[in-house]
């Protein structure tokens, strides 16, 4: 099991305001992640990286949320880019997932138009929400084919490099202020056909992640950053109680006796979830569960904030940067309750 060091989880949470407030993580964190190859968990030891399955995988996208929402959010982000590299071309995967400081920004939307030339493609369009979009490698993004025929247009998957894109920085979220997770635009950028792919083709890799369907994947990865947040709340919300607990023992004994209660009842919850989470998980690398632990991490968040009293309303508390953060991942169509 890969564990984050005690010097990284100290590192993050003694910065964390810092980073919200600049909106990136710091050089010094990204050459930690960089070093410990979290961008490079599920790409394949053939091209320098960690090879991990998912439940392992899991567990470090739970382990560094509840380090800190964004720099969870930004590892589970730049983990899963590592999924392309079995549905590339093997000389283009060596090309761009070899490198030390390999890693993918981008977007599943089909914002773009591909349309063909001599050898590849032309590409125009328009992406949102490309979380680490400033230290990518590279970007992917999904465009639908020009052909010029009517019907129902092809989408393909494209890979563009940095000098093709333009990042326009609007990201001003409610949470996850950290990630970068700007637009990106690009204007007949020229993309050869060996940088396409398709996500659903053959993987011409063996490890049993490029065999995992892509959805689930998506979900339980998000999931996870929920459970990994949801931990941490609780964790700073028993600090907070017994903090209090000889000012509100005396002033307010009620909302001390209400928030210890809660607190117990979703503790237990959430205990549920995420072993259940778990369980299903390792047993069958299944995602039927996962927007059942986002939604019980989220009513747990929502059950106890109400009792903190007023210093959790302020936006440089630990608890509501966390409480922010849990909502936006919740956010996410592949979590969305409305999501089939």
């Amino acid at each position: 099991m890969l564990n984050l060091s005690d010097r990284l989880v100290h590192e993050v949470r003694e910065n964390a305001a810092g980073i919200e407030s600049a909106g990136s993580l710091s050089p010094g964190i990204l050459d930690y992640i960089y070093e410990a190859k979290l961008f490079k968990l599920f790409v394949p030891e053939a091209l320098e990286g960690l090879g991990a399955g998912l439940p392992e995988a899991l567990r470090v996208f739970d382990q560094a949320a509840w380090v800190e929402g964004s720099f969870g959010w930004l590892v589970t982000i730049g983990a899963g880019g590592g999924f392309f590299a079995a549905t590339l071309p093997s000389e283009q995967s060596r090309k761009l997932f070899g490198g030390r400081k390999a890693v993918v920004a981008g977007s599943g939307h089909a914002n773009g138009i591909a349309t063909p030339v001599d050898g590849g493609y032309r590409v125009s369009g328009q992406w949102k929400y490309c979380s680490g979009s400033t230290y990518a490698s590279m970007f992917t993004a999904n465009c639908k084919i020009d052909r010029g025929l009517g019907g129902d247009a092809e989408i393909r998957s494209f890979v563009f490099m940095p000098e093709q894109v333009k990042i326009i920085r609007d990201w001003k979220s409610f949470g996850l202020k950290a990630t970068d997770s700007h637009s990106i635009a690009v204007e007949d950028a020229y993309v050869p056909a060996e940088r396409t792919f398709d996500i659903f083709s053959t993987p011409h890799y063996d490890d049993p992640i490029f065999r995992y369907p892509f959805v689930p994947f998506a979900q339980t990865s998000f999931a996870a950053v929920c459970i990994g947040l949801c931990r941490h709340f609780l964790e700073e919300a028993r600090s907070f109680a017994a903090a209090r607990q000889a000012d509100w023992g005396t002033t307010q004994p009620a909302r001390l006796t209400a928030l210890t209660r809660m607190l117990d009842d979703k503790e237990r919850a959430y205990q549920q979830a995420a072993e259940r989470f778990y369980d299903t998980v390792d047993r069958t690398w299944a995602g039927r569960c996962s927007r059942q632990a986002a939604r019980v991490s989220l009513e747990c968040a929502h059950a106890i904030f109400p009792l903190l009293g007023m210093a959790a309303l302020m936006e440089d508390h630990v608890l509501n940067r966390i409480y922010r953060d849990l909502h936006t991942v919740t956010q996410h169509t592949m979590l969305s309750s409305v999501n089939p």
